[in-house]
């Protein structure tokens, strides 16, 4: 019997109110998107994101401003 496999979606994330969101992914990759930029990332259907927000480069402090499955997201 054949196991069932994830599907895999590609979706899209814009910033456009944030000086650097990163997307944090459940393995524990990271993307960053700068303010005014958008990018495009592979996710696993059911697969949580965290949306998280940073402010100050320099400083380790970091706000969450969501969680979200990944079929949330905008298609690419």
């Amino acid at each position: 019997m054949k196991k069932p496999t994830a599907n895999r979606l590609r979706r899209r994330y814009t910033n456009a109110d944030h000086p650097l969101v990163v997307l944090r992914f459940e393995d524990g990759h990271e993307i960053r998107v700068p303010k005014g930029h958008g990018k495009e990332f592979d996710a696993y259907e059911g697969e949580t994101i965290k949306v998280i927000a940073i402010y100050d480069p320099t400083s380790s402090e970091r706000e969450v401003l969501d969680s979200r499955k990944a079929e949330a997201f905008d298609p690419a």
